[in-house]
């Protein structure tokens, strides 16, 4: 079975930044699209960032131009730069495999990390 691990989660004032690392194996990585997914206390769980085996980036609107999406296939390890963090951006952290349109995902979901904005 595959296992996700995400980190680098915390707590962060509005303004600051984090990076999150999700690690996977290599050939999950490589070859598949990956996205970045959260769900806030109370709702339902949304897509954040995703990056295709080719390298393309995404974002959903709420976060573009604060978070960025990388990947280090020699590490394993996919990242979400997040800046200028607010405090709607409070949530549980997830990656996974995810289909073009990153509406489906194709792996059992890790632990997650928590992000909380707050002052």
């Amino acid at each position: 079975q595959v296992q996700l691990v995400e980190s680098g989660g915390g707590l962060v004032q509005p303004g600051g930044s984090l990076r999150l690392s999700c690690a996977a194996p290599g050939s999950i990585l490589k070859l598949n699209t990956m996205g970045w997914y959260r769900q806030a206390p109370g709702k339902g769980r949304e897509w954040v960032a995703g990056i295709t085996s080719g390298g393309t980036t995404s974002y959903a609107d709420s976060v573009k131009g604060r978070f960025a999406i990388s990947r280090d296939n020699a590490k394993n390890t996919m990242y979400l730069y997040m800046n200028s963090l607010e405090p709607e951006d409070t949530a549980a952290y997830y990656c996974n495999a995810a289909t073009a349109d990153y509406k489906r995902t194709l792996l059992n979901w890790g632990q997650g990390t928590q992000v909380t904005v707050s002052s």
